[in-house]
């Protein structure tokens, strides 16, 4: 499925990777099918995020799709043949996939560039920011196929815009413009199409300048403290910053700031 050492990039059939410094782009592609997912997607973005994961030389990644896509969901021509077991074995892999990306610890900036329906719309709820193009359109259309979401999307939206609202986006299965998503508050940023792809490496770059070990902190102490109570989340914060405070990095940037410089950290 793929090749790949410390430095070499992955090759993969659905997934183009480009590098930029500290920035990685994955780009879906299957444009012919506008980049539904089938198996091999799943397991090629399951395995990318994974290899992310340890590269310490990467520190942030853009998602993004090709065509007028960035991801119309499920495949759903084969699940006209799925029996029970297969059906629950593709919608596994679906949050197998969905997981890598919440846990990679580099933050995940979604370029959402035309289409994000069902798996599409989950995949975007997977990643940490959201930079949406004013041609992008997010929905979970899976009740005109008398069916729910099945990658987290049902709790992940209530969570995001409240129940009621919720409740209406899935009962209708209605598609919502950039700009509502941004008023719904689940995109950060609506840009011109031409420019999404610039606006979100910009902010992937500025993510990457910052310190790693913090940067990870983050990302896990907003997913997992969601479901906390606040006490518990902030002795979960307090323990992490203890952790954080005899890093190499923490004291870099400690010193840099004292001596008016730019700090340089090394993810220790």
């Amino acid at each position: 499925m793929s090749q790949h050492g410390t430095t070499e990039l992955p090759v993969y059939a659905f997934l183009a990777l480009e590098r930029s410094e500290r920035v990685l782009t994955v780009t879906i592609r299957r444009e012919e099918k506008l980049n539904a997912m089938n198996d091999t997607m799943m397991e090629e973005l399951t395995e990318c995020f994974g290899w992310i994961h340890r590269q310490k030389d990467i520190r942030a990644v853009v998602l993004t799709g090709i065509g007028k896509a960035f991801m119309a969901g499920a495949d759903i021509g084969g699940y006209h043949d799925f029996d029970m077991g297969q059906f629950f074995a593709f919608q596994d892999k679906g949050r197998e996939m969905y997981r890598s990306i919440e846990t990679c610890g580099k933050p995940v900036v979604a370029a959402v560039n035309g289409y994000a329906l069902g798996g599409g719309f989950e995949l975007v709820m997977a990643c940490d920011i959201v930079i949406a193009s004013e041609k992008a359109k997010f929905g979970l259309p899976e009740v005109k196929l008398g069916l729910v979401p099945g990658g987290g999307g049902v709790q992940k939206l209530a969570r995001a815009v409240g129940p009621y609202l919720a409740k209406e986006l899935l009962m209708t299965g209605r598609m919502i413009l950039a700009a509502e998503g941004k008023e719904l508050r689940f995109v950060n940023q609506v840009t011109e199409h031409g420019k999404l792809q610039d606006t979100a490496l910009q902010l992937a770059a500025q993510l990457a300048e910052q310190a790693p070990l913090a940067v990870q902190a983050l990302k896990k102490l907003v997913n997992e403290g969601r479901d906390a109570s606040l006490e518990s989340a902030q002795a979960y914060d307090r323990s992490f910053l203890a952790n954080l405070f005899r890093s190499e990095d923490a004291k870099e940037g400690i010193a840099a700031f004292v001596e008016k410089r730019q700090p340089h950290f090394q993810g220790k």
